[in-house]
């Protein structure tokens, strides 16, 4: 439409100044800044930390001990035959120091279920990691595409307060020649300035909204810039792919089929209290003892110590049948939230899809409702110019191409969304913002 051509570029003009923010760079600007996403990865760091054989108690523990003992004490010995020792402030002094090792070698095969369920735990940060950088993802996208749909709106309501600056040129001009009533200029007077009302408004969202994006990519939340103009939907998308690709990739999912491998494992580990526990102990030891009094005024030692010791639980008030039942319950529930998981997934997944091609539709219908306003515009400007209609019905065709240009961009919003939605469900959301 040439009449208004210029002021969607004069509003371009005013936005190249501002640096150009893709939806592909702000993805990767919070991957790398956002802080949810830096504390899902800083939890897994130590679940991978976790993950040894020493934390599993698999390997031997090896220290060294050392321990010095002093008395001094009135002693009064009366011996066998009959012989009587006795000395006020005897010293008795002992001193032990050595190296020691201790290892189980046996627990009821519980050590190797520890091992296994701390690598299953690392396996559930990974879960947790994906999910947080999923989110954060949708999050982002979803905040970017409402800040290029409120652009569109400000170029809507831009194109509103132009036209209306147009007619009040126009309305003043029939006046002067008596063609219209000041009554006539004062309406077009009221309708720019709430037209202006409606920009100053759209402006406040605007600005907040960057404000948001701003805090989701964990920067400097002054930072300026502008987004894209407009915004394509893939419109190639497949309810049983989507289904199948929630089912094996959905992060949720993945969570709750994990936490089913950590409470069997946990079973197994409950169930080793049934087994006998062996370990073996062995050292080396140095012992120095002083007495003041008795048979021997010094001892001294070293030598090799080396031991197995094992034990065997009888009875523990049935504890461990106790034990072992909760952990079968916490099992079953793993089970049901597994199943409740799935059903929620493909439920969220068969409504967002019906929604999803709902808005694919309504971006056509409201493409072709803008071509049918811009033209009705055109000609009623047209009309207005030679005073064959009146203001009421110039207002109408206004309100009718703004309105039509707004319905398309929400439609287009909405259908966007009902992708990343789709895709962050399914869980295939790319990390690449594409």
């Amino acid at each position: 439409m040439r009449l208004y051509l210029y002021i969607l570029l004069a509003f371009s003009f005013a936005a190249s100044a501002q640096p150009l923010l893709t939806v592909e760079d702000a993805v990767a600007i919070a991957l790398k800044n956002n802080y949810d996403i830096q504390l899902a990865g800083n939890n897994l760091k130590m679940d991978e930390e976790n993950v040894s054989l020493a934390n599993a108690g698999l390997l031997p523990n090896l220290y060294g001990s050392l321990s010095q003992n002093n008395t001094i004490q009135d002693s009064k010995q009366v011996r066998t035959d009959g012989t009587v020792q006795e000395l006020k402030g005897a010293k008795n002094n002992s001193l032990n120091y050595g190296v020691n090792l201790g290892w189980t070698i046996f627990d009821g095969f519980g050590m190797f279920a520890r091992y296994d369920q701390l690598k299953a735990l690392k396996t559930q940060g990974e879960a947790e990691l994906k999910y947080a950088i999923t989110t954060t993802v949708g999050d982002v996208m979803e905040t970017y595409y409402t800040l290029v749909q409120q652009q569109q709106m400000l170029k809507a309501l831009d194109t509103a307060v132009v036209i209306s600056k147009q007619r009040i040129t126009t309305a003043q001009n029939r006046f002067k020649i008596g063609k219209a009533s000041k009554l006539e200029v004062l309406n077009v007077e009221v309708d720019l300035n709430t037209d202006q009302t409606n920009l100053l408004n759209q402006q406040k969202e605007y600005k907040n909204t960057k404000t948001l994006l701003n805090q989701l990519l964990a920067r400097d939340l002054t930072t300026d810039f502008k987004v894209a103009d407009s915004v394509a939907t893939d419109d190639k998308l497949v309810l049983p792919d989507l289904l199948n690709q929630a089912g094996q990739q959905n992060p949720l999912l993945q969570l709750a089929l994990i936490n089913k491998n950590v409470a069997e494992l946990n079973l197994k580990q409950v169930k080793a209290a049934r087994y006998p526990q062996v370990g073996i102990t062995t050292g080396y030891i140095f012992t120095d003892t002083e007495s003041s009094l008795g048979f021997a005024r010094t001892n001294r030692g070293n030598g090799l110590s080396y031991g197995l010791t094992a034990r065997v639980n009888i009875f523990n008030g049935f504890l461990q049948k106790r034990n072992e039942r909760i952990a079968k319950l916490q099992i079953e529930n793993t089970k049901v939230l597994i199943d409740q998981q799935t059903q929620e997934i493909n439920t969220q997944l068969m409504t967002a899809f019906q929604t999803y091609m709902t808005n694919l539709e309504l971006v056509k219908l409201e493409a072709h409702n803008v071509q049918i306003a811009e033209q009705n515009l055109d000609i009623t400007m047209e009309k207005y110019r030679i005073g064959t209609i009146t203001t009421l019905e110039v207002r109408a065709a206004q309100l009718n191409y703004v309105n039509a240009l707004s319905r398309s961009s929400t439609a287009q919003f909405n259908s966007k969304l009902s992708e990343v939605g789709l895709k962050e469900l399914a869980g295939n959301l790319s990390l690449t913002g594409k």
